[in-house]
């Protein structure tokens, strides 16, 4: 009988195999913790035996492993089913990985892979639990950038926990675990991960999860889990083979993602559940919805609920190429350097337009440019209900300065004779001659700047300018909506909205902007309150084909 088969509740109860103990100390089998011993292959030896143990009378093992640094050199351990990892908690167990002696290793402590050992879903790791220890990655140097050099790089895992783990700097992905089935990551804390990847290698990421093995229903949460300033995603899931079905079954429960490349994106899941979670300080999108993955197809039929998505560098939500549908629903969006919402063409995945998003009892408020902006395509789509308010604040005009009034910091600019408007400059692009650095905001007289890339010690290009040196700040976007429709927008319902801009210092031009771009075909706009806007409540540069537009309240009684 195939290991995946067997019933996980069968009464037959065997004594374990001699030898292979059903809970052991790791020191006293081999393993030291004392940081200089290289303890990789006594923990591989453990795991062999364990592991043999298993496959004889199905009773799954577990290494405890006492507090103490646990030096992995030179090669990752081949895990085994049935073999847990149990620590005395982070900080107390620690494994150290490096590879000194060996460059060409990435070195993970456990790895089970399709390609370096035949993984499938007929060889599959089953009834494994990592909970409990650290990992330390920053001892792997690599001259090319290998995807393995993670934590923890798993794949086709059935029952797998992965719980109470701090994982950081490793290389690659820190938890990169792929095809997971009735599986668990909870409590997991990834910090600086992705550290040799410049952004557009496979992995980086500090959870990262493959998806589509199993067939149509993988049941994996992620639950509680941190992420802060991984290389590209905070958590992320991807479609590996554009050929299979994008599966069913992930769900992201109270995570919070910050200071990542994005916070939380989709690569091709159908139906991803992400609620609750805070996506903060992210430099690309806080949320994304992408064909960015390995398979080039982008989520579809998720739904994004109760989060707050703020103060992200550029987008707080990123839609594109998905063909749909989508549900954002309940989010607070707000403080993000570009748009609250970001409907646009990526380049890959499909190329057709995105239908049956509902966007239903959001609050826009703050962003940078747009509350809602449409970049491409979409029908049938549904903005109700939402609250979208005083967007618009990138509205600084054009500035430049020189001179001993000018000085530039690692990630600040500061000009003693600027009298800028707060948060005027948010999101902009700043030129120092060659050096570019982006703007997170502003106060009268000081630049705060975005990190060049998660984790990074410095947001510019090149080396800081030096004191004086001319900087050229371009002109704000002269429009500045609540909505914005500069696509194809076709059979929508815009409905129940109030959109408006309540500040003494208001930047919101409109409430919905139809640019000369844009078109509004068979849409039923109604019921919307427009009244409160800077310039006023509507801008039609794109004159509406058919549709219905009544009840809009435009004008104070």
């Amino acid at each position: 009988m195939r290991q995946q088969d067997r019933s996980i509740a069968t009464r037959e109860r065997p004594s374990p195999v001699a030898g292979a103990p059903l809970w052991c100390d790791a020191r006293d089998f081999g393993l030291q913790g004392d940081g200089v011993t290289n303890d990789q292959p006594a923990l591989a030896a453990l795991v062999d035996r364990l592991g043999e143990g298993y496959a004889a009378d199905g009773r799954a093992r577990v290494i405890y492993c006492p507090p103490g640094i646990y030096s992995i050199r030179d090669a990752g351990t081949v895990w085994r089913s049935g073999v847990s990892l149990i620590g005395a908690g982070p900080g107390a167990t620690r494994f150290v990985l490096s590879n000194e002696g060996n460059r060409a290793d990435p070195t993970p402590l456990a790895f089970w892979t399709t390609v370096q050992h035949g993984a499938d879903r007929d060889r599959h790791i089953a009834d494994c639990t990592f909970a409990d220890f650290e990992i330390d990655g920053s001892g792997v140097a690599l001259a090319t950038y290998s995807y393995l050099a993670k934590g923890l790089g798993l794949q086709y895992v059935v029952r797998g926990v992965f719980r109470n783990l701090y994982i950081h700097h490793t290389g690659a992905t820190g938890l990169g675990c792929d095809f997971l089935q009735d599986s668990l990551i909870d409590g997991v804390v990834t910090v600086g991960c992705g550290r040799l990847d410049n952004g557009e290698e496979m992995g980086g990421a500090g959870i990262g999860i493959g998806i589509g093995g199993w067939g149509e229903v993988e049941r994996c949460t992620i639950s509680n889990c941190t992420t802060l300033g991984n290389g590209t995603n905070g958590i992320f899931l991807e479609l590996q083979k554009p050929y299979w079905t994008p599966p069913r079954g992930y769900r992201i429960i109270g995570c919070h993602s910050q200071a990542n490349r994005f916070g939380i994106s989709d690569w091709g899941a159908d139906g991803l559940i992400v609620s609750a979670c805070t996506l903060t300080g992210n430099l690309e999108a806080g949320f994304d919805v992408s064909a960015n993955g390995t398979a080039g197809i982008a989520g579809r039929g998720g739904i994004l609920s109760d989060c707050v998505i703020d103060r992200n560098v550029r987008d707080g939500i990123s839609m594109g190429n998905t063909p749909g549908p989508y549900t954002i629903r309940g989010n607070r969006i707000s403080g993000n350097g570009w748009y609250g919402y970001h409907q646009h063409d990526l380049g890959n995945g499909y190329q057709g337009p995105t239908s049956d998003v509902v966007i239903d009892s959001n609050d826009f408020w703050d962003n940078g440019l747009d509350g809602i902006r449409v970049d491409r395509p979409m029908v049938d789509a549904t903005v109700t209900n939402n609250r979208i308010r005083s967007n618009g604040r990138q509205c600084a005009p054009a500035a430049t300065g020189s001179g001993e009034s000018v000085r530039y910091g690692r990630r600040a600019v500061s000009d003693r004779a600027a009298a800028w408007p707060p948060d005027g400059h948010r999101g902009k692009v700043l030129r120092v001659g060659s050096r570019l650095a982006l703007v997170v905001g502003n106060t009268g007289e000081e630049l705060d700047l975005a990190d060049l890339r998660p984790d990074a010690a410095i947001a510019w290009n090149e080396d800081v300018p030096p004191p004086g040196t001319r900087y050229e700040l371009p002109p704000a976007t002269p429009l500045r909506a609540g909505i914005a429709v500069n696509a194809h927008f076709e059979s929508a319902m815009v409905r129940g909205n109030r959109i408006w801009d309540n500040r003494d210092d208001p930047t919101q031009s409109y409430g919905l902007w139809v640019s000369d771009r844009g078109a509004c075909v068979s849409c039923r706009v109604e019921d919307n309150d427009l009244v409160g806007n800077v310039e006023g409540p509507l801008r039609l540069d794109s004159q509406p084909v058919g549709g219905r537009w009544d009840r809009n309240h435009a004008e104070v009684d």
